[in-house]
């Protein structure tokens, strides 16, 4: 089983990750898009990333708002395969940014 991060090291952690942030039991963050075609190609593009890690975010999408959760459901929380699914997501916004896709401030 993968080891449970503490609160601490999730926050110390998050701090490198913009917009992330501690709830509960999960980490998340809310992508805001400009148009609703521009977060279903991002929500494409994070489904690629985790289907490579086999690991798998929880996805919510309300029109331009994508809110991604990730929790390793078999530890019951954190760990450290959720950051680093984070930061992958990450770069791939980035790339999503650099195909044009128009991200809201």
């Amino acid at each position: 089983m993968t080891k449970l991060l503490p609160p601490s090291e999730i926050d110390a952690r998050l701090k490198r990750l913009e917009g992330w942030k501690r709830e509960g039991d999960f980490i998340t963050k809310t992508y805001h898009f400009k148009e609703f075609m521009d977060g279903i190609a991002f929500v494409n593009k994070v489904a690629g990333v985790a289907e490579k890690q086999e690991h798998h975010p929880d996805v919510h999408v309300r029109y331009t708002a994508v809110t991604l959760s990730l929790q390793t459901h078999s530890a019951g929380g954190v760990t450290a395969w959720d950051l680093g699914l984070a930061r992958a997501i990450e770069r791939a916004i980035r790339a999503t940014a650099r195909e044009g896709r128009t991200i809201a401030p």
